[in-house]
């Protein structure tokens, strides 16, 4: 063998071996579908979709993620459950789902647990939620990464009302969750699950009274049409989680899970700050509209909750209310 015909051989066997390395580089990007049941003018989907390209800028392209929108994927009962399918790789969600594995992440939901957005924002830096974070992973696969504020629920009606007493018999719309119901059963009025996609007509037609959302849902969904005041509950302080499927989050490098939480957490950061000032602004702007907006004794409903339906009753324990009434 000549030398050159040596050289020649030994630069084919580097480009070979280079080739089998560098090849599943060229072919390593990941495409994620990233799912929830928001509108695309809202925070969460804006957001979701500055998330997705912040994290494929930051991967330099290894992650191409898709948002889905609007239920596009299915209900937030079917993308949920397509964490552990694998048919959904990110989700955003309320954690009232995440509860039905995970119950202890539903005293999120217990009326009244939060002063305001705020505290609920704290709670979710908060040590005792990390402990339940690591909980729930460890039962799931599933990482929490962030949590966004969604708004304070506050209760629309066709007759104004001041403290519990005067909701008694009220017909009043709910989500069909135990801890949604809890302050109405409480303070004796009649608590009816509808469809979220069905609230509108039953409102409209008197099928019911009142219902109970966000400032933010009254105004996308123009509940405020069908309404002739809205009193300021608020009454559960909501926020939704996002959350990375177990197929995914195992797989992924230490800088990786750090890089997804940063994002995450950011884009959270962005959706909590416009939700806020989307709430502040809509007070002024209902009352333009001519409907009343009406303070009541929050205290009253809380002390009838308390009373009538104890945390025990809903399976949560005073040890976890305490640890989340003292974060600051």
């Amino acid at each position: 063998m000549t030398k050159r015909n040596h050289l020649k051989i030994l630069a084919s066997a580097a480009a070979l071996a280079f080739g089998l390395i560098a090849a599943p580089v060229a072919f390593a990007q990941q495409k994620l579908k990233w799912a929830h049941v928001y509108e695309t003018s809202e925070p969460y989907h804006t957001e979701s979709v500055w998330a997705a390209e912040e994290i494929k800028k930051r991967s330099n392209g290894k992650f191409d993620i898709q948002v889905f929108p609007a239920s596009s994927l299915g209900k937030e009962t079917d993308i949920n459950q397509g964490l552990t399918l694998g048919t959904v790789d990110i989700i955003i969600s309320g954690p009232s789902f995440a509860a039905r594995t995970y119950p202890r992440f539903g005293i999120a939901y217990y009326p009244f647990i939060f002063r305001d957005g705020d505290h609920l924002l704290a709670y979710s830096k908060s040590a005792i939620f990390q402990e339940m974070v690591n909980e729930f992973r460890t039962k799931t696969g599933i990482q929490v990464t962030a949590y966004t504020y969604y708004g304070a629920r506050h209760t629309s009606a066709q007759k104004p009302f001041t403290n519990c007493d005067g909701v008694k018999g009220l017909k009043i719309r709910v989500p069909d969750v135990p801890a949604y119901t809890a302050t109405w059963q409480a303070c004796g009025a009649n608590p009816t699950p509808i469809a979220f996609a069905e609230v509108y007509l039953a409102l409209q037609n008197g099928t019911v009274d009142a219902q109970e959302n966000p400032l933010t849902t009254i105004e996308a969904k123009k509940f405020f049409e069908v309404q002739k005041a809205i009193m300021l509950t608020g009454h559960i302080v909501d926020g939704v989680t996002t959350q990375i499927a177990p197929h995914v989050w195992s797989k992924l490098t230490d800088a990786e899970k750090k890089m997804f939480t940063e994002v995450t957490l950011e884009a959270a950061a962005r959706g909590s700050a416009k939700i806020k000032k989307r709430e502040a602004e809509l007070v002024e702007e209902f009352k333009k509209k001519g409907l009343a907006v009406v303070s009541v004794d929050r205290k009253s409903f809380q002390d009838s909750v308390l009373k009538n339906k104890p945390l025990e009753s809903l399976g949560f324990t005073k040890a976890d209310f305490d640890k989340i009434q003292a974060v600051k």
